[in-house]
């Protein structure tokens, strides 16, 4: 099965919209660049300040891209002072209509 990276991390409430903005420049990159090999998404979970992102191959790719720079710059500010949890992770099924 495929490695992926799994990050969770909670923005204060002041921080999350900018967290999202910035997010969402981040898609628009990638829709104009496609990247070969990347499995990207990213999820703002009901209480408004939890993210989760997931990647799937591609390894590299978001690094280099400007706008996940931006997006990574001044994230430890927008944070509610836990730690960004990040971890590798295994597939071990996935459905897709």
């Amino acid at each position: 099965m495929r490695e992926a990276f799994v990050a969770r991390y909670r923005t204060t409430a002041e921080g999350a919209e900018e967290n999202q903005r910035l997010v969402e420049a981040v898609y628009a990159e990638l829709a104009q660049s496609r990247p070969e090999g990347l499995q990207y998404a990213t999820f703002r979970l009901d209480d408004g300040v939890t993210f989760v992102h997931v990647a799937v191959g591609g390894e590299g790719v978001l690094p280099e891209l400007p706008a996940f720079q931006e997006f990574q710059r001044e994230l430890g500010a927008r944070l509610d002072g836990r730690p960004l949890e990040g971890s590798n992770a295994r597939l071990v099924g996935r459905y897709q209509s």
